[in-house]
């Protein structure tokens, strides 16, 4: 059975230190699930943090980079794939994973949400601002769940999902 992934999204450069918080503890919720962390792969911000907190708790983590090359990865990443598509990769990122949470928000976090629900993903907003969580409700209602801690973000996937939550790092499939 395939492993679940999910997708940690977040500003890279524009993060702010509770988003960089927020996204070490997902990426450890993530990993202690037994689920893959997928991020944009790069060495800052939400996603660099997420990538840092998978990987202490032993998560196999994945990062598709917006650029050709995959050695500008952040070193937590254990697999690197680089897309050479700019912010096209958005689309990687919410195809490939199985649901997202959304970790801050600023533009290319808003795509991949976006693209996530178009999908028909599961998506969870942690700590959003109100407008952000106003215009995804309105497009997308209910399908939207908005948490304002990591492990009620978490809690949220597997009855989206239909995965059993082990908590423990017990291999779960997907969905």
């Amino acid at each position: 059975m395939r492993r679940t992934i999910v997708g940690i999204m977040g500003p890279g450069e524009g993060a702010s230190a509770a988003d960089c918080e927020r996204a070490y503890a997902l990426g450890e919720g993530v990993a202690q699930r037994g689920w893959v962390l997928l991020t944009g792969g790069r060495p800052q911000g939400v996603m660099a943090a997420a990538n840092r907190g998978a990987r202490a708790a032993g998560s196999l983590t994945v990062g598709i980079l917006p650029d050709g090359d995959a050695d500008a990865a952040a070193p937590e990443v254990a697999v690197a794939i680089a897309t050479d598509l700019g912010n096209a990769r958005n689309n990687i990122n919410a195809l490939s994973s199985d649901a997202i949470v959304a970790c801050g928000m600023g533009l290319g976090t808003a795509s991949e949400v976006a693209l996530a629900l178009k999908a028909g993903k599961p998506v969870v907003l942690l700590a959003a601002p109100p407008e952000a969580l106003a215009l995804f409700r309105q497009l997308a209602g209910e399908r939207v769940a908005s948490t304002d801690t990591p492990e009620a973000a978490l809690q949220q996937l597997p009855a989206w999902l239909a995965i059993p939550d082990q908590g423990t790092g017990g291999r779960t499939g997907g969905g």
